[in-house]
């Protein structure tokens, strides 16, 4: 299932593109996220195993490796979400109901065609694009 992971990696990547000519700490990434460095450190590693960011030796802060506009949506997903299932049909349902034997393949299909349209589209959207709905107040 889809968690936080992925809207946080989007935040992280989008600040980094925001101050390209800043060193962000992990530190100062945490306080614009909310939450805990470790968390930051996590996925910023996460996202430079993947090839999204680069960091270098004694210097502060990560970099993209790419512009903006040519990191996709699908590409992050990938990169800090877990390889199991969006959808996850409960454990154990009675196989002695008639819906419980069958509801296992009968949302297999489903969940499938919709775990694909999500993929399509987030293959089709970039970074860029959610920078482009950030809006200064």
């Amino acid at each position: 299932m889809v968690n936080s992971r992925f809207a946080v990696a989007i935040h992280i990547l989008a600040l980094i593109a925001a101050n390209p000519f800043k060193q962000l700490t992990s530190e100062f990434i945490a306080g614009s996220v909310n939450t805990n460095p470790v968390v930051i450190r996590r996925l910023t590693s996460l996202l430079k195993k993947s090839g999204i960011l680069t960091s270098r030796v004694g210097v502060p802060g990560p970099t993209l490796k790419k512009a903006p506009s040519e990191i996709s949506l699908m590409e992050i997903y990938k990169a800090v979400q877990n390889k199991e299932e969006l959808f996850v049909i409960h454990e154990k349902p009675n196989p002695d109901c008639p819906v419980g034997r069958q509801i296992q393949s009968a949302l297999d299909v489903t969940f499938l065609e919709v775990q694909k349209a999500m993929e399509n589209e987030l293959a089709s959207k970039s970074l860029q694009d959610v920078m482009n709905h950030l809006v200064e107040k």
